[in-house]
């Protein structure tokens, strides 16, 4: 975890856990009893790919007590990147990618910038989101939203 990022969005060291471990069924374990505990303001681990049953016990906690759970998963290739996660009983699925960087007066330097979307809801339509780094007051900018109609239209 890097520390000064945590800081820079207001989220301070000394208000996160941190759990780690070397075993997917460990953090799978660890996240399950985040969540069931209740009173966290959200619960995140980072795996390769849960299964269908651990994925379903960890949005019935989240569901029990009202607690955001994240699951964050990363590609070791772009390839892998298509592949959302749809044996998962997850409310929503989301993609996340990297975008050029919003150019400043300082030439080399710009504001971050990521894609992020929305794969799939439950009752719901698909979209995506550009969004920018944080300013100076910890808030991220939406730069522009798309809808799923929008979206097909423009991949035709």
């Amino acid at each position: 975890m890097f520390f000064p990022a945590l800081a820079q969005v207001g989220l301070h060291a000394d208000r996160v856990i941190f759990v780690e471990t070397d075993k997917e069924e460990d953090i799978l374990a660890s996240m399950e009893e985040a969540l069931a505990f209740g009173g966290l303001g959200a619960v995140v681990g980072e795996l390769v790919r849960p299964p269908m049953t651990a994925s379903r016990r960890l949005h019935l906690a989240a569901e029990k007590t009202g607690t955001m759970g994240l699951v964050i998963r990363r590609w070791r290739r772009q390839t892998e990147a298509g592949d959302f996660g749809n044996t998962t009983a997850a409310t929503t699925r989301w993609r996340i990618s990297v975008l050029s960087s919003e150019p400043l007066p300082v030439e080399g330097v710009g504001w971050h910038r990521w894609l992020a979307e929305l794969m799939r809801v439950k009752a719901g339509e698909s979209a995506d989101w550009e969004i920018s780094a944080c300013d100076g007051g910890g808030h991220v900018a939406l730069c522009r939203a798309t809808d799923a109609l929008h979206m097909s239209s423009q991949m035709a």
